[in-house]
């Protein structure tokens, strides 16, 4: 057991409280085990640190063997974006499926058999749901990750996940405050710039959130992005207008603000990640989360000593520090409390199966009910042959990463030994596919196909030459309809792709 280092003042520790930092590897490293002995209170997990959930669960007990107050978080929000199944895709679908189906009893469901999983690993807040109104079709960050483009709609939904997390004792944090959906250009890269007026900003991107805190959401994610009408000045992460006045005083919200990472472009090609995270707790934020590409000891040291260096030149209050840091173990309270009455099971290196849901296939449930075909022109025939799978791979966007496989290829498969697949990519060519596929059938699958013209124009050569091809869309359903059989899946999940391959083969249930 580390012990707490002589002399750490209360100024100190409550720097360290604030934030939120990741780290390399599947066990703790020496030097994030002795910070939180020093007083840091949570910390981030990424795909990088997870391989099975025993090896998780034995992460978590190495964390809270330190402090078993320690706040775990991650950012699983099932669907396309998964750490927990980051090597093989998500065992369910993402908001985007579930919004298409619109029973908030299986939203709350999924949710709720998510929350066990993460729960029995040690896992306490999930920074998430994403409660962002999809507004914009073009958006590149959000997309399939939002329940969908209606209000009401991922309001409702964004409640029940918000219920079914917290009903196994996993902190919700709502995101991306006050709404990250009318955006064209990903915060990972840039600063987004939305100019809309407060009444529609009031009736459409707050609507969810307002939801979300009436339901007792334990914290709230913001945004790096710039709402004009609230402050032209200061992304909403660095605004006191936004987080202090819209979020605390007008909405009344009154638990976690987490900040987005602080390591994104937004903020830190501007303000830099010591001079944002100042910023970030004075605006009236409360954890400040790092670690998503700085995840090392320097930066920690980086951060605490800004924190305090801000304190006594009189930039940041004390007092608005102590009150982040009373905040942050309020919810840690919260947590240890469930863990105490039992809410959490534990698992052992061998208890659970890799990439299952115990005692219950919710996920595929709900991937089948989101899916949408639709029969083209010409009759198709379910396959019974190994075909060929094309796909048109766009690049993805940094929340999804690159390292989750997506597709159908894999699931086709096992339903038909012998389906081969291949990818391409803007600068591929038809010719290329249609060699390759020979007499096999096609299934091309897209994903976003509506924000790509290169991804359209070889869906157009591939159809006039083979027109008995399936098409599966596993982004933004916003394109007409075509292809043989047209398969909509709402999300590129593995389940979403194995219940298209059902629908390919004719045995979907």
């Amino acid at each position: 057991m580390t012990t707490l280092v002589h002399g750490s003042d209360t100024l100190t520790r409550d720097a360290l409280t604030v934030l939120q930092p990741g780290f390399v590897g599947t066990t703790a490293p020496d030097w994030l085990l002795r910070r939180i002995g020093e007083g840091l209170s949570s910390v981030g997990l990424f795909g990088r640190n997870i391989v099975t959930p025993g090896q998780l669960a034995a992460l978590t007990a190495q964390l809270r063997a330190e402090r078993d107050d320690v706040l775990v978080a991650i950012d699983e929000e099932g669907g396309d974006v998964t750490r927990l199944e980051v090597k093989e895709g998500s065992s369910f679908p993402g908001n985007y499926a579930l919004g298409s189906v619109d029973d908030v009893e299986l939203t709350r469901a999924v949710a709720r058999e998510l929350g066990r999983r993460l729960a029995r690993c040690g896992v306490d807040l999930n920074w998430a749901p994403s409660a962002d109104v999809n507004s914009n079709v073009e958006n590149p960050v959000i997309g399939v990750r939002s329940f969908g483009p209606d209000p009401d709609l991922v309001a409702r939904h964004t409640v029940a996940y918000v219920d079914g997390l917290q009903g196994v004792g996993v902190a919700a944090c709502t995101k991306h405050f006050p709404g990250h959906g009318d955006t064209n250009v990903d915060s990972h890269d840039a600063l987004p710039r939305i100019d809309v007026d407060l009444a529609t900003l009031h009736a459409r991107e707050l609507v969810p959130f307002r939801a979300a805190i009436a339901a007792g959401t334990k914290a709230v994610m913001s945004a790096h992005i710039l709402l004009s009408a609230l402050d032209p000045h200061r992304p909403a992460t660095l605004s006191p207008q936004i987080l202090t006045g819209l979020l605390r005083q007008e909405l009344g919200f009154e638990g976690l603000i987490v900040t987005d990472g602080m390591e994104m472009q937004a903020v830190a090609a501007t303000y830099g990640i010591e001079r944002g995270s100042v910023l970030a707790i004075a605006a009236g934020a409360d954890a400040i989360c790092v670690g998503g590409g700085l995840c090392d000891e320097d930066t920690v040291l980086r951060l605490r000593d800004a924190l305090v260096g801000a304190v006594r030149t009189g930039e940041l209050p004390e007092e608005r520090l102590a009150d982040a840091a009373a905040r942050v173990r309020a919810l840690a309270a919260w947590t240890q409390a469930h863990r105490a009455r039992g809410g959490a099971e534990t698992v052992s290196g061998a208890a659970v199966q890799e990439g299952t849901a115990p005692g219950t296939d919710i996920g595929l449930v709900a991937a089948r009910r989101a899916l949408k075909v639709t029969r083209g022109e010409r009759p198709h025939t379910p396959m019974t042959s190994a075909p060929f799978v094309a796909s048109f791979t766009p690049v993805a966007n940094f929340a999804v990463g690159d390292e989750t496989p997506w597709g159908i290829a894999a699931e086709l498969e096992r339903l038909l030994p012998g389906t081969e697949t291949g990818s391409y990519d803007e600068s591929s060519a038809v010719d290329e596919v249609l060699a390759t596929a020979g007499e096999r059938r096609i299934v091309a699958v897209v994903r976003d196909v509506h924000r790509y013209p290169w991804m359209t124009a070889a869906l157009d050569r591939l159809l006039a030459a083979r027109p008995d091809t399936v098409v599966v869309e596993m982004g933004l359903n916003e394109a007409e309809p075509r292809g043989a059989l047209h398969i909509a899946t709402h999300g590129a999940a593995r389940v979403c792709g194995r219940a298209a391959a059902e629908a390919v083969v004719g045995t979907g249930a």
